[in-house]
C-alpha cells in the first residue's frame, strides 16, 4: 500500500476512534474565563517567551524528546562522551531520566552524575536538561534516602499527614541528589484487584484519592508552584487517565469506563492535583473505550489544558508513542504516531531510546502536520517548567548542607505511618500474643525485607539485595521483641529470587513447618506475594498460590492457633483458609519498618488503626468496590434498601478491628435541606468504650436514594481521624460542600437532583433533602 493512502487510512481511523470518545460532555461548553490553574507570573512568563524565540527548530524538537540515561553511559557505567555530544549537541535532547544502570545509588553519587549532565547541557544547548527519576514511596532510588510504605498503605492510614510527610521527604531528600522532577504520585483509582499496580496508587475511592494526593502534591512541590526553591521538585502525577480500570487485569490494557464515571471518578483527583498546582502529568499507557490515551484529545488537550486552563507540561510514558503503531494499531508508523500523539497534547516524548525521533518531529514541522503554534506551546510548556524549577539561574546547586537527609524524624515518621496503615481483619483473641508464648515464624514472606518494600524499591522490581541490609525481616522483628529463645523460623517454602521470578516458589518442605508448629503456642504464617512491577507483576489468577494455601491447611492440622499475615501488592483471595486462621492481618507493603510496626502491633504495644482503602474479594469471580450499583444486589431490611450492606466480599472498604471498642452517637446535621450553594456540616459523638487508647477514622458516606441515572450505593464525602483514651468521647465535625453530591447525568452535564439524600457513619444513618434540581454547562464544578 502506497504510504499517503496508509497515512490517509490512519488519519480516518484515528479520527473516527476519537469521534467515538466525544459522547462525555458534549452539551456542556468549555468553562468560560477558567481561573488559571497555576496563577500567571509575568516576569516568568516573559523569560519563557524571549528563550522561546531565540530557538531553531532543531532546538524545539530536542526539548520536546525525554532519553533514558542508559544511552550516555559506557558499560562500566561512565559517562560516554562520544554519546553526550551526540545527544546534547547534535539533537538538542531536553530531558533525561531513570536510575545509572538500572539501579539505585548514593545520594553523593547521583548528585556528581547529574550535575556533569547539567553542565555538559548547559555547553552544548545553553538550555538546561531536566533530570526525572520515579520516587514513588520515598526516595526510593536512592540507596541512603527515606522510604515509606507504598501508597496503598499511607491510603489505609486515612490520614493525609503521612501522605505530605511522605511528599515532604521525597521533594526534600530528592532535590538533596541534583534531581528537580519525580514522577510521583501515583494516583491510579484501583477499580481492578488483579491489577499488577494496584499498590503503587491509594485504593478504590475518588474523595481518599484526591485528598492523599493532593496532601503529597503539595509537600513535594512547595507552596508555590511558580517559584520551587531548592528543597522542592515537581511532580508529575501519573497515569492519566483511568489506567487502573484495566478490564482484563493485565498491565497497559484496554480500559472501557462509563463516560459519566471517567469524568465523576477518575478525572477527579487529577482536576484536585492540577488546582493545587502540579506542574506536569504523565499520560496512560493503555486505553479508554477503544482510543489510546496518547492520542485522545479530548482528554489531554480538552479536559486537561483547556477545561483546567492548565499551563503544565505532559509527558508520555516509556515508549508509549511507539506503543501507537506497534501495539495499538492507529499509526502506520513512528512518524506518523508521532504526529498523532503531539497533536493531541504530548508535550514532552518519553522516547528512551532512539534522539531520531527529533528528526521527525522536525519534518512533521516543516510538512505543517503537526502546527508551528503546538510545538511552540508544548516546548513554552517544557521552558517554564525548567524556569520555574530555577533551572536557568542554577542549573547544578550546592548539595552539601541537606542536613535532613536520611533523618531520624523521617525515619520515626516512616514507622509511625506503617503502625497505622496495617490492618487488622480478625481477631478471635489471640491477639495480643501474650508474653512467653512459644511463636513459629513460617511461610515465604517472613523473612525478606523485599516483599515488604514492593516495586520501585531501589531497583525497578524491588530487588533491593544488599541495600536493605539494616532493616529486620517479620522473623527478626518478631524475635527481637519477642526473645530470640521463644521464637522459632521455618519457612515451609521460599520465594526464588532470580530476576522476574516472583511468582516461583523454591524450597518446599510444608512437613518441616508443620513439625515444627507442634512445638508452638501459636503460628504467624506470613504469606502473599514477593515483590514485582508493572507487566511483570500480571497474574493468571487471583487466588493465592497452591503452596501457600497447602502450607496454611497443614498448619490448621496441628490445631495451634494461627495468625495469618498477609503481605501483598494487591488482595489474593484467601477464601479456603480465612476460617482457619484465628487472627488475619493485612500489612500490605509497610516498607523498610513495617515489620518492626508489626512486631509492636501484634504484642499490643500498639494498637491497630488502619482500614482497608480496597474492597478485599472473597471469591475470583466476584469483584467488587463499595460504591457499586444499588440494583448489582438486592439486600433489603424491612422492605427498604439497605445502604449500610455488603456485597458476598470477604471484607468491606473501610473495615478495620482495633483492640479496643468505638461507639457512635448523636449524628446531627446543620440543615435539614440545602441546595447547590450549601455546605453541609455534620456532627457525630466518638466514644471509646474499650479499655486501651486507640485511633479510629471516621467515615461519612452518603447515598443518593433516587436519581434520573442508577445511583452507586453510597459514597465516601469526608473522614478524619481521631484518637481517644479508653472512656473518652470526641465529636467529630465533617464538612461537605452539597455540588459535590453532583453526578454527571445521562447527557455529560453535572447534575444535583432534587431530593432524598441519606449519610451515614459509623453504622447511624440521617436524611436530608436537596430542594432543587441544578444542572450545570461547565466542564467542571
Amino acid at each position: 500500500m502506497r504510504r499517503t493512502l496508509r497515512v490517509f487510512l490512519s488519519i480516518a481511523m484515528a479520527a473516527s476512534l476519537l469521534s467515538a470518545c466525544q459522547n462525555v460532555c458534549d452539551n456542556a461548553c468549555p468553562t468560560p474565563n477558567v481561573k488559571p490553574a497555576i496563577p500567571v507570573d509575568k516576569e516568568l512568563e516573559s523569560r519563557v517567551q524571549k528563550t522561546l524565540k531565540g530557538m531553531s527548530i532543531e532546538e524545539k524538537a530536542g526539548q520536546m524528546m525525554q532519553l533514558t540515561v542508559g544511552v550516555l553511559l559506557n558499560p562500566d557505567g561512565s559517562w560516554n562522551e562520544e554519546a553526550i555530544e551526540n545527544i546534547f549537541g547534535k539533537y538538542k535532547v531536553g530531558s533525561i531520566l531513570n536510575t545509572f544502570q538500572d539501579k539505585a545509588a548514593s545520594r553523593a553519587y547521583t548528585s556528581e552524575m547529574i550535575s556533569h549532565l547539567q553542565e555538559r547541557s548547559m555547553e552544548l544547548i545553553g538550555i538546561p536538561t531536566i533530570y526525572g527519576m520515579d520516587m514513588i514511596h520515598g526516595a526510593s532510588y536512592l540507596t541512603d534516602g527515606s522510604f515509606f510504605p507504598q501508597e496503598i498503605n499511607l491510603a489505609a492510614t486515612f490520614n493525609p499527614e503521612y501522605a505530605r510527610i511522605m511528599g515532604e521527604a521525597i521533594g526534600y531528600e530528592t532535590r538533596a541528589a541534583q534531581i528537580p522532577w519525580v514522577f510521583s504520585p501515583v494516583m491510579d483509582l484501583t477499580r481492578n484487584p488483579v491489577w499488577s499496580r494496584n499498590w503503587e496508587s491509594w485504593g478504590e475511592d475518588p474523595y481518599l484519592q484526591s485528598v492523599m494526593a493532593r496532601a503529597e502534591t503539595e509537600a513535594i512541590q512547595g507552596p508555590d508552584p511558580n517559584h520551587i526553591d531548592k528543597e522542592h521538585t515537581a511532580v508529575s502525577i501519573k497515569h492519566y487517565l483511568g489506567y487502573g480500570a484495566t478490564r482484563s487485569g493485565k498491565d497497559r490494557t484496554p480500559a472501557y469506563i462509563a463516560p459519566n464515571d471517567l469524568r465523576e471518578k477518575y478525572f477527579a483527583p487529577f482536576k484536585e492535583c492540577i488546582e493545587a498546582g502540579a506542574l506536569t502529568v504523565m499520560v496512560n499507557s493503555a486505553s479508554i473505550n477503544g482510543v489510546p490515551t496518547h492520542a485522545n484529545h479530548k482528554l489531554l488537550t480538552g479536559w486537561l489544558k483547556e477545561g483546567l486552563n492548565w499551563d503544565g507540561m505532559i509527558i508520555t510514558d516509556w515508549a508509549d508513542i511507539n506503543n501507537l503503531y506497534t501495539r495499538e494499531h492507529i499509526a502506520v508508523d513512528k512518524k506518523d504516531a508521532l504526529r498523532i500523539g503531539i497533536n493531541a497534547g504530548i508535550d514532552m516524548v518519553m522516547e528512551t531510546y532512539d534522539p531520531t525521533a527529533c528528526d521527525l518531529i522536525i519534518e512533521l514541522a516543516n510538512e505543517g502536520a503537526i502546527p508551528m503554534e503546538r510545538i511552540d506551546d508544548a516546548v513554552a510548556r517544557i521552558l517554564r517548567l525548567k524556569y520555574r524549577l530555577g533551572l536557568f539561574d542554577e542549573p547544578v546547586w550546592n548539595t552539601d548542607n541537606y542536613d535532613r537527609f536520611a533523618s531520624e524524624e523521617w525515619k520515626e515518621a516512616s514507622l509511625a505511618a506503617a503502625l497505622e496503615s496495617e490492618v487488622l481483619l480478625k481477631n478471635d483473641g489471640i491477639l495480643p500474643i501474650a508474653e512467653g508464648k512459644k511463636i513459629l515464624v513460617t511461610g515465604p514472606n517472613a523473612n525478606t525485607v523485599r516483599a515488604l518494600n514492593g516495586g520501585w524499591s531501589y531497583t525497578w522490581q524491588g530487588m533491593g539485595g544488599d541495600f536493605v541490609k539494616g532493616f529486620n525481616t517479620i522473623y527478626a522483628a518478631l524475635r527481637n521483641r519477642f526473645g530470640a529463645a521463644n521464637v522459632t523460623y521455618v519457612p515451609g517454602l521460599e520465594y526464588d529470587e532470580r530476576n522476574n521470578m516472583w511468582q516461583n516458589e523454591v524450597n518446599v518442605n510444608i512437613p518441616a513447618a508443620v513439625a515444627a508448629a507442634r512445638n508452638a503456642d501459636v503460628i504467624v504464617a506470613c504469606i502473599g506475594e514477593n515483590s514485582y512491577c508493572e507487566t511483570p507483576g500480571n497474574i493468571e489468577d487471583i487466588t493465592l498460590s497452591a503452596n501457600q494455601l497447602e502450607l496454611v491447611k497443614q498448619l490448621a492440622t496441628t490445631g495451634k492457633p494461627i495468625v495469618l499475615v498477609l503481605n501483598e501488592g494487591r488482595p489474593r483471595v484467601i477464601n479456603d483458609i480465612e476460617a482457619l486462621a484465628s487472627a488475619v492481618v493485612d500489612i500490605m507493603l509497610p516498607s523498610n519498618y513495617g515489620a518492626d510496626a508489626l512486631a509492636l502491633l501484634l504484642s499490643g504495644d500498639e494498637n491497630f488503626s488502619g482500614k482497608l482503602p480496597f474492597t478485599y474479594p472473597k471469591y475470583t469471580n466476584s469483584l467488587h468496590t463499595y460504591d457499586y450499583k444499588v440494583s448489582e444486589a438486592v439486600e433489603t431490611m424491612s422492605g427498604s434498601y439497605n445502604y449500610d450492606a455488603i456485597m458476598d466480599i470477604q471484607w468491606p472498604f473501610g473495615y478495620g478491628l482495633s483492640y479496643t471498642s468505638f461507639a457512635y452517637s448523636d449524628l446531627k446535621a446543620s440543615v435539614n435541606e440545602f441546595g447547590a450553594d450549601d455546605e453541609l456540616v455534620f456532627e457525630v459523638t466518638v466514644t471509646n468504650t474499650g479499655k486501651v487508647a486507640g485511633k479510629e477514622s471516621v467515615l461519612l458516606y452518603s447515598s443518593d436514594v433516587v436519581a434520573s441515572i442508577i445511583p452507586d450505593v453510597k459514597r465516601l464525602r469526608a473522614f478524619d481521624k481521631i484518637e481517644l483514651q479508653p472512656g473518652e468521647s470526641k465529636t467529630v465535625t465533617l464538612k461537605v460542600p452539597a455540588t459535590s453530591l453532583a453526578f454527571v447525568n445521562a447527557d455529560g452535564r453535572w447534575t444535583l437532583e432534587k431530593g432524598a439524600f441519606r449519610f451515614g457513619v459509623g453504622g447511624l444513618g440521617i436524611m436530608l433533602d436537596c430542594t432543587e434540581t441544578k444542572v450545570w454547562d461547565t466542564q467542571n464544578i
